[in-house]
């Protein structure tokens, strides 16, 4: 196969692939098998034992649906390999258990679930966590106490949004001893490449962009190849391989990744606009606003905002519920990324879980919704959510 790597990144998701089908298919069929056939024993033991390339059995990750998959997911990055996992929390567990042990550092906002793995799990096992709430280079020099810890990171982060500088993270790191991980699930690899920036481990959900359509549950790691066989062990012992069907549904959608990022990304600044100032909406917390702190930051390592984006309603959490019931084309549910616009409320979805006081002091308000922007129409999404909110309004005790 030609190496694609010279080519332009939507060039390379639908081109980069490895399987060369009988039949003329331009891409794989799903392989179902489990285990595999070999013509003696002494051929078993050299693939038992890497001296050449085969396939053994599908949960060590030896499938051929899931390692074209593997394949798609690298170049997203243009990382040296990529893994494929049941969910982007099993990507992170297995990313913390494999290179956090000697202790993690976790730097701003980040997804409920992490945080809870981290405070709940992780520190039970032993293993060091430190929390800090922003990226303040003289703490986390101070808590990098000794070589060979993990610093994870998400940006943007969820809920906030807030905006991490990559390039300045991934030295103070390095300076120190540490590896970088970080979670690019809300930019996307076409919005965002933290390897380029100086992280030596991405991961993601991809149940959410890399989907795109919400019908598959799934997680990415990109990294280097040794970094990435050390997670590779512990998802083997785990079981946290996700299944050929699966990785034949992501395949399908990385396929159009490019063309609905560039779509999220301009609905979603329409709708920021419409609403930044809106009677009734306190903020609005998007990278692509002028007025967003982080913004300026986001324009320099990003190459497109993304599609999501949280609002704060005037009147608190009674009022940011009543906003959400009443909407008519977002859907209220969790998880984003999706072709559909959704709407949730972090302080009883993905953030319910560390509690208010927590919340408080990251600045994740009652009064928060966070939005997913779809690939609807934004005037119509614009209309609904002006809807929702006048009528939110109009029920609240005066």
């Amino acid at each position: 196969m030609a190496d694609n790597r010279s080519k332009a990144q939507s060039t390379r998701i639908i081109h980069n692939r490895r399987h060369r089908d009988v039949f003329g298919s331009p891409y794989s069929p799903v392989y179902n098998t489990t285990t595999y056939r070999f013509r003696d024993s002494e051929a078993q033991l050299d693939v038992i034992e890497a001296r050449r390339p085969g396939h053994l059995y599908t949960r060590w990750g030896t499938n051929p649906t899931i390692q074209e998959l593997e394949q798609g997911l690298a170049a997203l990055e243009l990382a040296e390999a990529g893994l494929a996992f049941a969910s982007g929390m099993a990507a992170i567990s297995a990313t913390i258990l494999a290179h956090g042990q000697r202790g993690v550092v976790c730097v701003g906002d980040v997804y409920g679930g992490t945080q809870e793995l981290l405070a709940n799990h992780c520190r039970p096992l032993g293993i060091p966590v430190t929390f800090l709430l922003q990226a303040n280079a003289e703490e986390l020099k101070a808590s990098l106490i000794r070589p060979g810890m993990l610093v994870f990171c998400e940006t943007p982060a969820n809920p906030t949004l807030a905006i991490i500088d990559l390039r300045a993270i991934a030295r103070i790191a390095h300076e120190q001893g540490a590896l970088l991980a970080v979670d690019n699930t809300f930019a996307s690899p076409i919005n965002q490449r933290p390897l380029e920036l100086g992280a030596d481990i991405v991961v993601h959900s991809a149940t959410k962009y890399l989907g795109g359509h919400s019908d598959l549950t799934a997680g990415a790691l990109m990294s280097t190849a040794p970094l990435s066989e050390a997670v590779a062990a512990w998802r083997k012992n785990l079981g946290q391989l996700l299944s050929p069907e699966t990785a034949a549904l992501l395949s399908r959608s990385l396929r159009t990744l490019p063309v609905r990022i560039r779509q999220h990304n301009e609905n979603a600044m329409t709708v920021a606009q419409a609403l930044d100032g809106y009677p009734g909406v306190t903020r609005v917390l998007y990278p692509g606003l002028p007025s967003f702190p982080g913004h300026q930051l986001a324009a320099e390592q990003m190459s497109g905002f993304g599609g999501m984006m949280t609002i704060e309603v005037t009147g608190g959490g009674e009022t940011a519920t009543a906003v959400a019931d009443n909407l008519q084309i977002f859907l209220l549910a969790t998880s984003l990324g999706g072709v559909e616009s959704l709407v949730s409320q972090p302080s009883v979805t993905s953030h319910h879980d560390i509690g208010k006081a927590e919340r408080e002091k990251r600045g994740i308000t009652d009064g928060m919704l966070r939005l997913s922007i779809g690939l609807e129409d934004p005037s119509d999404l614009i209309a609904d959510l002006q809807q929702a909110i006048a009528t939110a309004n109009s029920s609240m005790p005066q």
